[in-house]
């Protein structure tokens, strides 16, 4: 089944990509969730227009974005937490909390555009994490999970 995705799916595509998919996941999930519409050729038509219109106003959503990700860089952010024997962290720290603290610095990014390499983070030390601004602009991004107590 061919669909145009009206909004971006983790693990299929990003807005407006034409996908093929199993026909009950798109009949099922997709569609009725409002996250994609059938690929008619008139929908064809209609998303090839509206693609084209709006390539100019993306070039400056990816330089927006391409900023960011600089600013991104230059930042130091070590996230304090509570620390118990050889390192090891009571819960974990989590895209969530990643986010919030770049929310302090200014940079308001959601949570499921973060995604920490290894999943939550269990001990202190330094991580990475990928963050996506814009389809076309992955940033890697480096911090630190440290001891907040002195």
């Amino acid at each position: 089944m061919e669909l145009i995705l009206k909004k971006d799916v983790e693990h299929l595509g990003f807005k407006d990509d034409l996908v093929d998919v199993k026909n009950g996941y798109g009949r099922n999930y997709l569609i009725p969730r409002g996250m994609a519409t059938m690929a008619t050729p008139s929908a064809k038509k209609v998303l090839e227009e509206n693609l084209r219109q709006s390539a100019h106003k993306e070039k400056k959503v990816v330089d927006s974005a391409n900023k960011t990700a600089e600013a991104l860089k230059t930042l130091d952010i070590k996230i304090p937490a509570k620390v118990g024997a050889a390192d090891k962290l009571f819960g974990s720290v989590t895209a969530s909390d990643l986010s919030n603290v770049l929310a302090k610095d200014g940079h308001e990014i959601d949570k499921k555009f973060i995604s920490i390499k290894g999943g939550a983070i269990k001990r202190a030390g330094p991580y990475t994490a990928d963050i996506r601004l814009h389809r076309e602009v992955i940033v890697e991004f480096n911090f630190e999970v440290v001891s907040d107590q002195k």
